[in-house]
């Protein structure tokens, strides 16, 4: 397995979950989506949608932010 995590040299991602919120992740991160499609971001952090309400959906646009 090429991309094992026992391959890697690098020290491991930082996952961040946010009560009512994205996930944080410490970049850069490709995201592999349903239909297979691939898609990176090289930002030192992202956010990633949990709600699907983000119309960049898989990245977080604070859509799921309650509106006044």
């Amino acid at each position: 397995m090429p991309n094992s995590p026992s391959d890697r040299s690098e020290t491991p991602r930082r996952v961040s979950i946010q009560r009512k919120g994205p996930l944080l992740v410490e970049g850069p991160v490709e995201v592999e989506l349903e239909d297979g499609t691939v898609v990176s971001s090289d930002r030192f952090r992202v956010a990633l949608c949990t709600c699907r309400r983000s119309r960049r959906y898989p990245w977080c646009d604070t859509s799921h932010r309650d509106r006044a």
